[in-house]
């Protein structure tokens, strides 16, 4: 695998339309999907701004991940993927990147541009981030208010949108920030600014959010405190530490893990092994409506590696049960709602999903794209504000024969394969081209278990 970003996936001309029918045998046997991506980001990052160095094994090398080696190369780090595919990083130390000869291209990568935009707010440099069509119409606004506050000044597209340039400052203060919206990536940006200012940088959540990041910075050394405050948290970080290299061991990514386990889950006899999957339990929220829904799911072997918890999943298929999701969820599983709403077409009875007004500025608006994908495929879908209502036609529900429309979102189009590996009718995903941002070899690895899926395009 290349340790640099590879050619971008599309112009449209370059899509890689795909038609899944139905699984015509059980799924079988035991397999580990990528590395985390948030994990590997905010690994590049970390490791980018320490003394000394680190050595990442279990990195996620797809490109949205590469994007991030490249910008932290391009800002002065020293990133060398080595013969046993471990990552090897010699920082730069906070407070001393250097100022990009280029512009920095982060692809279809919405966490790689947030977090990255705290590192450049809070250095003396000069800098102009780009991405691709799908991450040029994301907001970044929700970045670019609090960094502004640390003295950072940003020019941007109507919307605060890419392409953004950030003239960065010299001595950035902390801030005290309370989130209007539960998001991590903003949390992370926010922290990643703090690092390089005097004095404490305090965030305020709503609701608690992934905290790779929280543990992250310990683990390097920094000084980090969590407090619960009602039903949210204050995150407390004080500025200017010494981070030092660290070996990270980053765990299978649970959002990818999502996929195989709702397929084995859907399709009549199967099942299969996920293993070293990331358990963080502001991460498991899929697991847990799963379960509610009657699905056999069972983790076994838990341990905790690279300061993450994480544990093997087995699963079975077998019949689901609607069930009520309740928004203050949504964090825990903000990437999988596509996928569940695919589980929740097979179930028996009503799922709502309560809260989603998030998935509205993902790589598409997902919420609108999740409900097209269904709806284009016969099934009963509706949406009431940012809920969104499936009602499930059981284990034998017809459905299928439609074509879905990916918009450039790599989990829209994975939750695509999975519906067709289910239907009763082929599914024609009209670009499966950017599975490859987040989980490379992914058609590959479900054939490895049965799916077989045609590796021909349509």
């Amino acid at each position: 695998m290349p340790d640099t970003p590879p050619t971008p996936l599309h112009p449209a001309s370059l899509a890689r339309p795909l038609v899944v029918r139905r699984a015509t045998a059980a799924l079988r046997g035991s397999i580990r999907v990528p590395g985390d991506k948030s994990i590997s980001h905010r690994a590049l990052m970390f490791a980018g701004l320490a003394v000394g160095d680190t050595r990442i094994t279990g990195l996620l090398e797809g490109e949205d991940v590469l994007r991030t080696a490249a910008a932290m190369r391009a800002l002065g780090a020293e990133i060398v993927r080595q013969a046993d595919d471990s990552w090897h990083v010699t920082g730069r130390g906070i407070g001393r990147l250097l100022e990009p000869d280029d512009v920095l291209d982060m692809g279809n990568s919405g966490t790689a541009a947030r977090l990255l935009t705290g590192l450049l707010a809070s250095h003396p440099i000069v800098s102009v981030m780009t991405g691709d069509a799908s991450l040029r119409r994301r907001p970044m606004r929700r970045v670019i208010d609090p960094l502004g506050l640390t003295g950072a000044v940003f020019t941007s597209r109507a919307g605060g949108r890419l392409p953004l340039c950030i003239a960065g400052c010299a001595e950035p203060r902390a801030i005290s920030y309370r989130l209007p919206v539960a998001s991590a990536q903003v949390k992370s940006a926010i922290l990643l600014a703090g690092l390089n200012a005097a004095g404490e940088t305090v965030v305020e959540e709503p609701v608690p959010t992934r905290d790779h990041s929280e543990n992250m910075l310990r683990h390097f050394g920094a000084e980090v405190s969590v407090e619960a405050d009602g039903s949210g948290r204050v995150i407390r970080l004080r500025g200017r530490p010494t981070l030092q290299g660290r070996d990270v061991l980053v765990p299978s990514d649970p959002s990818s893990a999502a996929f195989p386990m709702v397929a084995a889950l859907l399709v009549s006899g199967s099942s299969i092994v996920i293993e070293a999957v990331g358990l963080n339990p502001l991460r498991t929220g899929l697991i847990a409506t799963l379960i509610e829904m009657g699905a056999d799911i069972v983790v076994r072997n838990r341990r905790v590696e690279g300061g993450e918890p994480v544990g093997d999943l087995v699963v079975n298929a077998g019949p689901l049960r609607g069930v009520d999701v309740p928004a203050d969820r949504a964090p825990s599983m903000i990437d999988e709602y596509p996928v569940l709403a695919v589980a929740a077409a097979f179930a028996t009875g009503t799922t709502r999903l309560r809260g989603l007004d998030e998935l509205r500025v993902k790589e598409s608006d997902r919420l609108a794209s999740t409900v097209a994908l269904l709806a284009g495929n016969g099934v009963q879908v509706t949406v009431e504000g940012d809920d969104m209502i499936v009602i499930g036609g059981g284990p034998d529900a017809r459905i299928g024969g439609g074509r879905v429309e990916t918009r450039m979102d790599h989990r829209l189009a994975m939750s695509a394969v999975v519906l067709g590996l289910a239907a009763s009718e082929p599914v024609l995903v009209d670009d499966t081209g950017f599975i490859e941002t987040s989980f490379p070899g992914f058609v590959a690895l479900m054939n490895r278990i049965g799916a077989g899926i045609a590796e021909q395009v349509a």
